[in-house]
């Protein structure tokens, strides 16, 4: 194993593991068991494209060109708003539609665009995945070798994330669980809004 792929592993796990946007969608999904395999693809993909964009120099691109920063900033914080204000409608409604297993499920594209809005509207990806990842590996002789490291700790996160949500679903089987947890993703959702907005 190269030397380079465990710092990507333990520099992307690092950078993923914070509860965002994303990761809040996917656990939510992964408690109610809807397109769980799906998503978590999506999602690691398109950590995987990111990491390889970074790697192969895109990261400086993205440092160049400020106003492309300020457009996916003010999108994603609108995105964010729009979405959190609905996670908690949603908690002050609560009900029978928040169980899990039960209650109207969300179609496979809806969770799709849902999914890759989170990704690809959320600033703070291109920072962190493309230019943080691509400005360290080039610390690397084997750039390759970290970049392999990087996506595999998303594939990793991800998939726990998505199917190891099932080991507590039984807690959410109460629409009060539901409402807490709908609580807090809308809340998280606002906070980064507002923290986007204000960078």
């Amino acid at each position: 194993m190269s030397a380079s792929f465990v710092p990507g592993f333990a520099l992307g796990f690092s950078l993923i593991l914070a509860i965002g946007a994303q990761n809040a969608f996917v656990l939510r999904q992964g408690l109610r068991r809807e397109h769980v395999f799906v998503l978590c693809l999506t999602c690691a993909v398109s950590d995987a494209l990111l990491i390889a964009a970074g790697v192969a120099g895109f990261g400086a691109l993205a440092a160049a060109a400020p106003l492309f920063e300020t457009v996916m900033r003010y999108g994603g914080a609108a995105f964010l708003t729009w979405y959190g204000a609905r996670s908690l409608m949603s908690a002050w409604k609560g009900g029978a539609a928040l169980q899990a297993g039960n209650g109207q499920r969300t179609s496979l594209r809806a969770a799709l665009i849902t999914v890759l809005a989170f990704t690809w509207l959320n600033p703070h990806v291109y920072l962190d995945t493309v230019v943080l990842i691509g400005s360290i590996s080039a610390q690397y002789e084997d750039r390759l070798g970290f970049a392999l490291g990087a996506t595999s700790s998303s594939f990793v996160f991800f998939f726990s994330l998505g199917y190891g949500a099932r080991l507590i679903a039984p807690w959410f089987s109460r629409p009060r669980a539901w409402q807490v947890l709908d609580t807090l993703i809308g809340f998280t959702m606002l906070a980064i809004a507002l923290k986007l907005v204000a960078m």
